[in-house]
């Protein structure tokens, strides 16, 4: 079972206020104040604090589903960290609509979103959110020489890191934060873009050797999720910094090709509710139907999926259809719909084309998520509502595609005729045999951008590909209702990066706006 323990978050809240008194090593007269003092004693009770930061990705509050959240102001379900990094990364492109009408939630695919948007204010304070919980965790395993709290304090890193790569993915230059600025009244400075490339960078490559070996534990960061996260950021780091570092990719992406990772034979055994046992998977956000409930992350990406005629008892083991999401033709259009075994869309009641994002029948739906094992059986909890599948942030056959990309950009260190071998071994998979394999003069960059959505649609890349790529905005990309308008139309440029929320504008004196918000 798949599961996060808990701890309190008004005990992480009070260890964060009490944080200025490090320096004094007093304990509280109150013996049942619950500071960074007495709430870690022992090696099980670091872990918990650990799993709060683990779980920080996966629910928004204490008690599950709903009831005690970690951030006020927006309801939990839609606050959901992974929910709302889904949404920025795919209702913004090609690969998805939503046919609901939740606040603002139809400006992601129209692109005309602003600086006041909820969703976007959002994702913003959950990434903050994790940050603080993680400096806190790092100050109170800081030198501590017992080897399992040791590994505790680079996870804690990781994870931190992590949500910061998500800022410089999205905002670009937010505000910053570390355990050196001890709890208190002060506004954060804002940094920049290239600054938080290098924190990140920097804190990747320090805590490498303190990390777990890759499938250590499952669910836990280890040196594998490091060199993923790394090679992400050296793959993206001309969009970041102005500065190719294709060569670092593949530098990195070596390392994980000699771990203990294989494609899976079933490319659905990663999406499935026993996809923990899939070996292609590096680095999941776990989810539990018992354990870990939550109205976003997984439940929102396996109910929202279902609508129309499809069947959630039998198709995907749950007993909810919430009819949202499905995707546009551009998407489809890029499949051998015959052959490739990817190609996991729902056509039955369904038509091709979007006449109306508000009508779920608009558009092909996608049966990629279930919470069913691979084998067809219900999922262990077997909850009717929450989900026990997991969240595949990395898997090796995103891997495959950055070396290849990375060669094809001009990095050092790989080769040609790897890259082919590395997209063709997915190719295979998908269609069963060697018929779909491509040619070395089919290996460009143009391919490889329809191959990642091929093989990663819906899995949180889409958006930081076409940035990288150069289509997400402008015209020489369009794909239906981009730009609020059935056909597609271009998009300002400025809108590759999300604006800084309004409410953070107010709240730090330190911030400025992205560039034409």
């Amino acid at each position: 079972m798949k599961s996060y323990h808990k701890i309190s978050i008004l005990a992480l809240l009070t260890i964060m206020m009490s944080g200025c008194l490090g320096d004094l090593e007093v304990e509280p007269i109150d013996s049942n104040l619950i500071t960074s003092a007495n709430v870690y004693k022992t090696t099980a009770d670091y872990k918990k604090g650990l799993a709060k930061l683990y779980a920080t990705f996966a629910l928004s509050g204490q008690q599950g589903p709903a009831g005690q959240p970690d951030i006020a102001g927006i309801d939990e379900g839609f606050g959901n960290y992974l929910r709302q990094y889904w949404n920025c990364q795919e209702l913004t492109t090609e690969e998805a609509v939503i046919s609901w009408n939740d606040a603002t939630i139809k400006d992601f695919h129209a692109q005309t979103w602003s600086p006041t948007d909820v969703f976007i204010g959002a994702i913003y304070s959950r990434i903050m959110y994790t940050v603080a919980l993680s400096n806190e965790f790092i100050r109170a395993t800081e030198g501590n020489s017992d080897p399992d709290i040791s590994k505790f304090h680079a996870e804690a890193r990781f994870l931190r890191a992590l949500a910061y790569s998500h800022a410089i993915d999205m905002f670009g230059n937010p505000s910053f934060v570390t355990e050196a600025d001890l709890p208190g009244a002060f506004f954060p400075e804002q940094i920049s873009r290239a600054d938080l490339f290098a924190y990140v960078e920097s804190e990747l490559i320090a805590i490498e050797s303190d990390l777990g070996a890759p499938k250590f534990e499952y669910g836990r960061a280890d040196k594998a999720a490091a060199w993923m996260l790394l090679a992400k950021l050296y793959l993206n780091a001309e969009v970041y910094i102005g500065e190719p570092k294709f060569t670092e990719a593949i530098t990195v992406l070596t390392k994980v090709f000699g771990g203990p990772y294989s494609i899976s034979d079933d490319y659905r055994h990663n999406f499935v509710a026993d996809n923990n046992t899939s070996p292609e998977l590096i680095f999941p956000i776990t989810y539990d139907g018992n354990n870990t409930q939550s109205f976003g992350g997984m439940v929102y990406l396996v109910h929202a999926q279902i609508g129309g005629t499809m069947s959630a008892s039998e198709m995907f083991g749950t007993g909810d259809a919430w009819a949202g999401l499905r995707t546009t033709s551009a998407l489809v259009n890029k499949f051998d719909l015959d052959n490739d075994a990817r190609a996991l869309f729902w056509t039955d009641g369904q038509s091709l084309e979007i006449n109306d994002i508000g009508v779920f029948s608009d558009g092909y739906a996608i049966t990629k998520f279930r919470n069913r094992k691979l084998d067809g059986s219900l999922s262990e909890s077997n909850h009717n509502v929450h989900v026990d599948t997991d969240w595949p942030m990395f898997r090796l056959a995103d891997a495959n595609l950055m070396y290849a990309e990375a060669v094809l950009r001009g990095g050092t260190g790989g080769s040609r005729a790897e890259a082919l071998s590395l997209v063709n071994e997915l190719r295979e998979r998908a269609y069963g045999d060697a018929s779909g394999n491509i040619t070395d003069a089919e290996l460009t960059l143009d391919f490889i951008l329809d191959e990642r959505a091929r093989e990663l649609f819906w899995e949180g890349h889409r958006r930081t590909d076409l940035v990288r790529f150069g289509v997400f905005t402008g015209g020489s990309y369009l794909w239906p209702w981009k730009g609020n308008v059935k056909e597609g139309r271009a998009t300002e440029t400025h809108r590759d990066l999300f604006p800084i929320p309004s409410a953070e504008l107010g709240a730090n004196p330190n911030l400025e706006q992205n560039d034409d918000y």
